[in-house]
């Protein structure tokens, strides 16, 4: 190879590895979680009155689904409280500002959230804090709330009221209040975060020698007591869950650690240093999601690419070797990626793991603001094309019939395609949406692309985008059940 031919070779090398490397992150699945977390003891609604809470969580929604967002965690009880209308617990004062305050005009921001998130195409999974029962913050706890009813039924640690995990009763009244929400909202999820025992505090251990006598189930060795207490209660939620709606969801989002490893350990660890699920706060994670307690795992891997004790790389790998027997989502912290600028670097990362079925954001607040240009990214680069759920075949792997009668009409305002819904024997197999697809004449038929999905709608109809009707399209509808199950495919040619 001459000098001439050597410098070509090398440029055109060059510009292949630039164009790759701008369009890494281009490719965009068809199924993949994309959520974000909807935060209220912040205090970003406290007060604000029923209009104006409304008003920010439109504008936070409406931001959420520019950017490709297709499931919201809304936190809906941060301390045995209710940002819902609860006869077992008190409206929260995250809403109103004082605990066991309705709201005024009166409205229930589950009912609300989960209407407006399902008419833009987002799942609405219900999170809620198990056992908090009073942040710091709280000074004044409503007569209705628990600990006021059964003070010995918790213990108090660093301010915070906790209700205690060895306790069975509390077990069962937890998931009475889950059991409440799941049968009397359309929640597509229910998901719970990283408060099991309480975070450590130097020099304050935890008050339960009391329960650890009198509740050890012959196990010696407090850690483990404590695991299994939570144990127990996890599966309890499971069983709870499924036995009231089998389609909802039951998700979990631990810390970001689960154990750090060292010579001789019995459990796998990450290289990594810090605060652990295991062994500080008694979440065995990885036992939930071997036993398949959980049907989604979102660890919180919020550090930067390279820190030091806590690498995002090295919790990324981890967590992909170890926890893909349920699907498994990387929890995205906004702020700080913002401030180290590895946004590509993560999201490529996580996209290119066997295992790993999305991303969960904190928080929605962030994605509104656009923080650091990182919303605008997420739709220009890694959210292009809309995205169905990760399959959970372990709770249904049925999809439903295909879509009748599919036939394209004029109306009044407008060309639309109308189709009639498949029959159902029952709610597991009804179809709950519907995914629209559009091909140009020439272009094949591949409904696994998603750069072909023009809408995934809860309606059986589609206003199509007539123009002077000389260019020929196939038009393809498919049915999606509860569990993002997808039918076989109805088409209709259609000239536009």
């Amino acid at each position: 190879m001459n000098k001439t031919s050597r410098l070509l070779f090398l440029l055109l090398l060059c510009l292949t590895v630039c164009t790759v490397a701008a369009q890494s992150g281009s490719h965009n699945p068809k199924r993949e979680f994309r959520g974000a977390w909807v935060q209220i003891i912040n205090g970003q609604f406290q007060g604000l009155g029923t209009e104006a809470t409304q008003r920010r969580l439109t504008d936070q929604l409406n931001a959420m689904q520019q950017c490709g967002i297709n499931v919201v965690m809304f936190q809906v009880r941060g301390e045995a409280d209710a940002m819902y209308a609860s006869q077992l617990e008190p409206w929260s004062r995250f809403l109103t500002g004082k605990q066991g305050t309705a709201p005024s005009p009166y409205w229930d921001p589950l009912a609300w959230m989960i209407h407006e998130c399902h008419k833009r195409g987002m799942e609405l999974h219900a999170w809620i804090n198990p056992y908090r029962a009073k942040t710091k913050g709280t000074k004044e706890l409503a007569v209705t709330h628990p600990y006021v009813q059964c003070p010995e039924r918790f213990f108090s640690y660093d301010d915070l009221l906790i209700f205690d995990p060895a306790l069975q009763e509390n077990r069962n009244y937890i998931c009475r209040v889950v059991q409440d929400i799941v049968s009397r909202y359309d929640v597509d999820g229910l998901h719970i975060d990283d408060y099991f025992y309480p975070y450590p505090v130097a020099g304050k251990p935890i008050p339960d020698d009391a329960s650890f006598r009198n509740y050890g189930n012959g196990i010696s060795d407090r850690g483990d007591w404590r695991r299994y207490n939570v144990n127990l209660l996890i599966e309890q939620l499971h069983r709870t869950i499924h036995a009231t709606k089998p389609w909802v969801k039951f998700g979990v989002s631990p810390f970001g650690i689960y154990h750090n490893q060292k010579a001789g350990d019995r459990i796998p660890g990450s290289e990594t240093g810090g605060l652990q699920n295991y062994d500080d706060l008694y979440a065995d994670v990885l036992y939930w999601i071997n036993k398949g307690w959980v049907d989604y795992t979102v660890p919180q891997v919020y550090w930067e690419n390279g820190h030091k004790t806590a690498d995002y790389d090295r919790l990324c790998r981890f967590w992909a070797k170890y926890a893909a027997r349920r699907p498994l989502v990387i929890g995205q912290d906004i702020d700080r990626t913002v401030k180290h600028g590895d946004f590509k670097q993560k999201l490529d990362l996580q996209r290119s793991l066997k295992g790993v079925s999305g991303s969960c954001m904190w928080y929605s607040a962030a994605l509104a603001a656009n923080t650091g240009n990182y919303a605008a990214a997420l739709k220009a680069n890694y959210h292009q094309t809309p995205a169905l759920q990760p399959l959970m075949p372990f709770i249904d792997d049925k999809a439903p019939a295909k879509v009748k009668n599919l036939k394209a009409l004029w109306m009044p305002d407008g060309y639309y395609l109308f189709w009639t819904s498949p029959k159902a024997t029952g709610e597991m197999e009804r179809a709950h949406q519907y995914v629209v697809y559009a091909f140009a004449k020439g272009e094949k038929v591949d409904i696994n692309d998603p750069s072909h999905i023009m809408a995934i709608t809860n309606e059986p109809m589609y206003k199509l985008p007539f123009e002077h009707g000389q260019h020929k399209y196939t038009y393809v509808v498919t049915a999606l059940d509860r569990l993002h199950n997808e039918s076989k495919a109805a088409k209709k040619k259609i000239k536009l």
